[in-house]
């Protein structure tokens, strides 16, 4: 179950991994979140990453190579570093390198010959999650590559969510973030997964995902990035390899100028009953964005469905690139894509009822953004809304 080939390169895609350090300090542990730099407390908030902790089942954070926190509240929830876990658990390696071929680029490469930590998280058979469990991904050195590898398990029957932060200093200008990460969602099992990106503006960033579903399990990604970065390229892909498997992937995007986004999902349908679903919103506000989406149907009577919609604010590029993929007879998919601009009729609408044009505007993009995301807290929700609010000032 490794990866095929994809639209990425095979290389570094012009980056020099060559001018990015490997070494960092090392940060010492913290028991209570309370201790934690104030400025580091509000960027951790800023992508949902809540050190009050007070509706989260566990935490993990770690910050350039160093994990500086990880503990879990609720009995049937394991969160800890990558290394600890492999220690505790010689089953896991099974499941490491598994999905993700470490040969498949530079950055893969990279993660695994020069690896720093990352996250496990696993659910145990039959228990259901109430509260999220919350990762960060934190880097705080100028000029560092922080080289991740993240394993998430949801055992048979049980239900976790995961909300994940992955962000930079306020100082910090420059970085590159590689991330390999391995999804395994058992039968019966539900995995909802939600990522908030705030990056540096001359970041590159770089992860590799694959999920592999079980038959009735079901895997949800919700993916934001509304803040400056300087690239992000990825294209994780998902397995519904057992009957009846479900996969959904949410995506709100906004490159400002200098950004440059690289964005998609795809999803192989392989076995009977198997229902996939990609929905992208992107705005390019002087940024370019490039959304892409894959669905692969291999077996009689699956369904699947691709939306790709984008919007243009000011110069920059916006490119849909849907594919829809058949290799038996039977399978039912179908896409979506569009990309333009504000109506003015819609603006001249809202200005007729009182409201003035700069509101107008923002109206318009707050709505186009709106994506019902499945299973996020109220709190969450509520989060993401205030940062599509504040970014708008970036757009216009």
């Amino acid at each position: 179950m490794r990866n095929g080939s994809d639209p990425v390169n095979k290389d570094a895609g012009g980056i020099d991994l060559n001018r990015y350090s490997t070494e960092a300090e090392n940060h010492v542990y913290i028991d209570r979140l309370t201790e934690i730099a104030a400025n580091d407390k509000a960027k951790f908030l800023d992508v949902g990453v809540d050190t009050a902790e007070g509706d989260r089942a566990g935490t993990f954070i770690q910050k350039d190579r160093s994990v500086i926190h990880s503990h879990a509240h609720q009995e049937g929830v394991t969160i800890m570093s990558i290394s600890q876990a492999q220690s505790t658990y010689p089953w896991l390696s099974e499941y490491v390198w598994r999905l993700v071929d470490p040969d498949k680029d530079a950055f893969t490469a990279q993660a695994k010959n020069k690896p720093h930590e990352g996250y496990f998280i696993r659910s145990a058979p039959g228990v259901h999650v109430a509260q999220p469990v919350q990762a960060c991904l934190y880097i705080a050195k100028e000029g560092f590559s922080q080289n991740v590898h993240n394993v998430v398990i949801a055992e048979e029957g049980s239900r976790l969510q995961v909300i994940t932060g992955c962000a930079t200093a306020p100082h910090l200008v420059s970085g590159l973030h590689v991330g390999v990460s391995e999804f395994y969602v058992k039968k019966g099992a539900q995995l909802h997964f939600t990522m908030i990106h705030d990056w540096g503006r001359e970041v590159n960033v770089r992860p590799r995902t694959v999920v592999h579903v079980e038959a009735g399990g079901v895997f949800v990604s919700n993916y934001i990035s509304l803040k400056p970065v300087g690239s992000l390229q990825m294209y994780p892909t998902t397995h519904l390899a057992g009957e009846g498997a479900v996969a959904r992937f949410n995506s709100i995007l906004v490159a400002g100028k200098g950004c440059s986004l690289d964005v998609g999902s795809r999803v192989i349908l392989s076995a009977p009953g198997a229902r996939a679903e990609i929905i992208s919103r992107a705005i390019a506000a002087g940024g370019n964005i490039i959304a892409r989406g894959e669905l692969i149907g291999k077996c009689a009577g699956v369904k699947a469905h691709l939306e790709c919609k984008g919007m243009i604010l000011k110069e920059g590029l916006m490119q849909a690139i849907p594919e829809l993929i058949g290799t038996v007879p039977g399978v039912e998919m179908s896409h979506e894509a569009a990309v333009g601009k504000i109506d003015q009729g819609e603006i001249e609408y809202l200005m007729a009822r009182g409201v003035d044009e700069e509101e107008a505007v923002s109206m318009i993009v707050r709505g186009f953004l709106n994506v019902d995301i499945e299973g996020l807290p109220s709190a969450l929700r509520q989060k993401i809304d205030r940062i599509i609010q504040e970014s708008q000032k970036d757009m216009m």
